[in-house]
């Protein structure tokens, strides 16, 4: 049996909620073969991050060598890459090894509200991540610091992602949620727009919604599925992990990443 194979590189949450934890079975739960790259462990739960130990960047590089030379994957997630020093490991690994796929969710500031991201590696992400990127999927706050913009409606929307994908060379899908334009996405990609209606779940537990969303679209890029479908899936799979109504911690929990097994009792 030949599965399709992806990578994620980001942090690890130790709550299960986010991060690497929920980037491997997003994977796994959509059909491909999930590896990991840990950027750093975090200390974290439903109600924030308590600390953040980095890895270093040698073994970040040993990490990733380690799974290129060995299983190359269809497709790459990045998510939480706390500072410039990693940011330009991965993004020379990515390019010596000719990453196919790349799927980037600019991990800045967690469900929470706390900050993940050092000030010096948003520039470093904007000049060597992004160039590199099949597609970014910021959300509200995080496109308002990519583009310097701010974004108060669907026409501000619409700019700052063709801004942001014009200037990087890059798919970009526009998260919607955050009181504006409800849970809709935009796709800017190839010079077109693609509006994606969401239904809002009325669920406050949504630790890891980002990661899992990205996670699902690497998932069916590794696959082959163009890109405009590998969303509208990922959506639709993140639909039913927040409607499973899934209800743990004392903060904004996690969803259901499982929802589609069957309790084995």
């Amino acid at each position: 049996m030949k599965l399709k194979t992806a990578l994620a590189i980001a942090g690890s949450d130790c709550s299960g909620g986010a991060g690497i934890q929920a980037d491997l079975k997003t994977m796994t739960m959509n059909g491909v073969y999930a590896m990991s790259v840990v950027t750093a462990l975090t200390a974290q739960n439903t109600t924030g991050v308590r600390g953040i130990q980095e890895s270093t960047p040698a073994f970040l590089r040993q990490q990733i060598d380690a799974v290129f030379e060995d299983i190359y994957p269809d497709a790459v997630k990045i998510g939480m890459v706390a500072s410039s020093e990693l940011i330009h490991v991965i993004a020379e690994s990515l390019r010596y090894y000719d990453a196919k796929n790349v799927v980037v969710d600019p991990v800045m500031v967690a469900t929470s509200g706390s900050a993940l991201l050092k000030n010096d590696a948003v520039q470093t992400l904007i000049e060597e991540l992004l160039p590199l990127s099949t597609l970014i999927t910021p959300n509200i706050p995080e496109a308002e610091i990519l583009s310097g913009r701010t974004i108060e409606s669907k026409e501000d929307m619409m700019a700052v992602a063709k801004q942001i994908g014009d200037d990087y060379h890059c798919a970009v899908l526009l998260k919607g949620g955050h009181s504006i334009n409800d849970a809709n996405d935009l796709l800017y990609a190839g010079g077109e727009m693609t509006w994606f209606q969401g239904r809002r779940i009325d669920n406050p537990n949504t630790h890891g919604t980002g990661c899992t969303l990205s996670s699902a679209i690497a998932a069916n890029l590794a696959k082959g599925q163009p890109l405009a479908e590998s969303v509208q899936k990922a959506k639709d799979y993140i639909t039913g992990a927040l409607a499973d109504m899934l209800d743990l911690g004392k903060g904004s929990g996690p969803m259901n990443h499982a929802f589609l097994l069957k309790e084995i009792e």
